[in-house]
C-alpha cells in the first residue's frame, strides 16, 4: 500500500514536470516566432532614366516653381534625384553643391533645364550667375546628365515638395510610397532582436524552474523513504522496493547498448564528414579586409546612395562592375577631403594604379549569371541575394551562392508576366496543367541544366 501511495507520488511530480516543459517551450516558440520584415531594397532601374521618365507627367503638370505637381511627377523625380544629384546635393543643406531649397525662385525652369543638362556649356556662355556658381563651389564641374525636360522637371517638382524639411526631408519624397530599406530592415532587426531577447529570457527562467522542481522531487521522495525506512508494517516485496538500486554496470555491459552507440558515433562520423565534403569551396560569411575602409553603412545606408551610382552596370550588363577611383573624386574632391582612407584614392589616381579591391562574390566559371536579367527584368533586390548590404561597415558573403539555394529560389519565385504578350500562352498552359500554382521561374525553363551550364 505504502509503495503504491510512493509511486503515485513520483508519477504526480514527473507529470507536473513534463507539463511545464511542454507549455514553456511552446510559449518560447511562439514568442520567438517574430514576424516576417520585408527588405525593401533599391527599387530595380529606378536610376534608369527612361524607367523614371516613363513615370512622369507631362512637365506642365507638375509646376515646380508654383510648389505643387501630382503625385506621379514627384515620385519620379523622387526616383530620379537618388539615382543622380543625392550625392552631391541635398534640399536643405549644402553638400559638395548647394542647397536646392528654393531653387525655382532663384532660377526660371527655362534657365535650370540647360544648366542641368550641361552645366559646362551654360558656364562656357558667360552666363554671369553660372560663372558665380562656379567660382563660388571651387570650381568644382558638375557633370552632364541625359535627362529630358519632363524629368527635369520632375526632379524639381520633388525638390519643390522637399523644402523646409531639413536633412529628414533629403531622404525621401512626401509624394513617395516607398519605404526606407535601412529604415525598414533596422526597424524589422528590433523587432526581431527584442522577441529573441524575450524569448532567452522566458526560457532561462523556464530552466531555473525546472531545476527547482527536480531537485523538489528529488528531497521528497528521499524524505518519504526514510520515513518509510521508519516503519514496522513494511512487508517483504515493499522493503524490496525501497531498498532497490539501478545498477549502472548493466547498462554499458548491454550488447544492445553498445551496438546503439557505435551506431550512433558511425552516423554522426558519416553525417559531418559529408556535411564537409559539400562545404568544399563554400565561402558563405567570407570577410575580407579591403584596401580601403570604405562603409556600405555609410554610404548606402545613412547618406541613401543608389548603389547604381557606383556599380553603374548593376541594371545594365552581366556583372556589376567595381567602382573606377573618379566616381569616389566627384564626392570626395571636396568631402573630407584630409582623410588618411581618402588619401589612399588620391595616390592611386597619382599613381595611375587601380585599386586592388578584394573580390567577394564570386561564381565558378562553370556558371553562367546574369546580373541585369535579375535585377532589371526580374526586378530582384540587391538584398535577396547580397543581404542587408546597407547596414554592413565591412562587405561580406551574405548568402551560400550553391546552386541548390539558386535552384530554390528559382523555384520558389513567381514570374511578372503581366503585359507581357510573350507569356500569354504560356501561362494559360501552365494555369491549365497546374491550376492555382504560382507561374514560377522554374515554370518557365528557370531549373533547366542548360539555362546555367552550356
Amino acid at each position: 500500500m505504502n509503495s503504491i501511495r510512493l509511486r503515485s507520488f513520483s508519477h504526480f511530480f514527473l507529470a507536473l514536470f513534463l507539463t511545464l516543459a511542454a507549455v514553456g517551450n511552446s510559449s518560447a516558440q511562439d514568442v520567438g516566432a517574430a514576424p516576417a520584415v520585408s527588405k525593401e531594397g533599391v527599387t530595380p532601374g529606378s536610376s534608369d532614366a527612361g524607367n523614371a521618365g516613363a513615370a512622369a507627367t507631362p512637365a506642365a503638370a507638375a509646376t515646380p516653381g508654383a510648389g505643387g505637381g501630382d503625385a506621379a511627377a514627384i515620385a519620379a523625380g523622387d526616383a530620379l534625384f537618388k539615382g543622380n544629384c543625392a550625392q552631391c546635393h541635398a534640399v536643405n543643406d549644402v553638400v559638395v553643391g548647394p542647397a536646392l531649397a528654393g531653387i525655382t525662385k532663384r532660377r526660371p525652369v527655362s534657365w535650370l533645364i540647360p544648366w542641368i543638362k550641361n552645366s559646362s556649356k551654360v558656364v562656357a556662355s558667360g552666363d554671369e550667375y553660372a560663372v558665380k556658381l562656379f567660382n563660388q563651389y571651387q570650381k568644382q564641374q558638375m557633370p552632364s546628365f541625359q535627362l529630358s525636360d519632363q524629368e527635369i522637371t520632375s526632379i524639381l517638382a520633388w525638390v519643390t515638395s522637399q523644402e523646409g524639411g531639413g536633412k529628414a526631408a533629403t531622404g525621401g519624397g512626401a509624394g513617395t510610397d516607398k519605404a526606407d530599406p535601412a529604415t525598414d530592415t533596422k526597424l524589422g532587426a528590433g523587432a526581431e532582436g527584442g522577441a529573441g531577447q524575450y524569448a532567452d529570457v522566458l526560457l532561462i527562467v523556464l530552466v531555473v524552474v525546472l531545476i527547482v522542481l527536480v531537485v523538489t522531487l528529488v528531497i521528497i521522495a528521499n524524505i518519504m523513504k526514510d520515513v518509510l525506512r521508519g516503519r514496522k508494517d513494511l512487508d517483504g516485496r515493499d522493503i524490496e522496493i525501497l531498498e532497490q538500486r539501478f545498477d549502472w554496470s548493466k547498462l554499458y555491459k548491454s550488447s544492445a547498448i553498445r551496438i546503439g552507440a557505435g551506431v550512433v558515433f558511425t552516423l554522426v562520423i558519416l553525417y559531418e564528414s559529408v556535411q564537409g565534403a559539400m562545404g568544399v569551396g563554400l565561402t558563405q560569411g567570407y570577410q575580407p579586409t579591403q584596401p580601403i575602409a570604405f562603409s556600405h553603412k555609410l554610404h548606402a545606408g545613412e547618406n541613401q546612395i543608389n548603389c547604381a551610382y557606383c556599380h553603374t552596370s548593376v541594371y545594365k550588363s552581366k556583372s556589376a562592375n567595381i567602382p573606377s577611383a573618379n566616381i569616389c573624386m566627384n564626392c570626395h574632391s571636396q568631402i573630407k577631403t584630409e582623410s588618411q582612407e581618402i588619401k589612399k584614392i588620391y595616390r592611386a589616381i597619382e599613381r595611375k594604379q587601380p585599386i586592388q579591391w578584394v573580390r567577394i562574390h564570386n561564381l565558378p566559371d562553370l556558371a553562367y549569371f546574369n546580373h541585369s536579367q535579375h535585377t532589371q527584368v526580374g526586378g530582384i533586390e540587391c538584398q535577396t541575394c547580397h543581404g542587408p548590404i546597407q547596414n554592413m561597415d565591412v562587405v561580406y558573403q551574405y548568402s551560400p551562392l550553391t546552386m541548390g539555394w539558386c535552384i530554390n529560389c528559382h523555384r520558389e519565385t513567381p514570374l511578372n508576366t503581366k503585359g507581357n504578350g510573350y507569356y500569354n500562352n504560356l501561362v494559360k498552359l501552365h494555369d491549365q496543367a497546374n491550376g492555382a500554382a504560382p507561374f514560377t521561374v522554374s515554370s518557365n525553363g528557370g531549373t533547366e541544366c542548360s539555362k546555367c551550364h552550356y
